[in-house]
């Protein structure tokens, strides 16, 4: 059978394609050029589906900064001094009862909790904050728009 795209006389070939590779000279070379042309593509591909946080984000991680900017980020300023205030307290508490190292697992619990907790909590009302502007966002054209038809006030009689 023929098909309108293939002429009559030509056979599709039965030869494999071979392709062209570009090499280093040097095997371990080829495996580092290699590595890193697989890395560049996974990160890029990664980052546009939407999971650089998970893979493409190794590269740019610094200890330093992010400790740095700490004060940056939303709530985190606050929620880390109540952690640690609280956790401070109760290990203070629990050390006048108890051994150090029982004292210092509640201390270092009660920072984990009461962090996460009140960042949780902070985190929410900035959200729940953010909604209500929103909403008065889209409110304020309303309020502002008059009628077509507005009663008239004034009596003629």
């Amino acid at each position: 059978m023929e098909t309108p795209s293939e002429p009559k006389d030509k056979k599709p070939s039965s030869s494999k394609h071979v392709y062209q590779v570009q090499t280093t000279g040097s095997f371990w070379g080829d495996v580092r050029e290699a590595v890193n042309v697989f890395d560049s593509l996974l990160h890029y591909t990664l980052v546009a589906d939407g999971f650089a946080f998970v893979f493409g984000i190794r590269k740019n991680i610094s200890i330093v900064d992010d400790f740095l900017k700490i004060g940056e980020i939303p709530c985190a300023r606050g929620s880390l001094l109540n952690g640690i205030a609280s956790g401070f307290g109760i290990g203070v508490i629990r050390g006048m009862s108890t051994p150090i190292m029982v004292a210092s697992n509640w201390a270092v619990g009660t920072f984990v909790v009461i962090s996460l907790g009140s960042w949780t909590i902070c985190r929410n009302n900035m959200e729940n904050e953010r909604r209500r502007v929103q909403q008065v966002v889209e409110q304020m054209p309303k309020r502002f728009v008059k009628g077509d038809a507005e009663p008239n006030t004034t009596d003629s009689s």
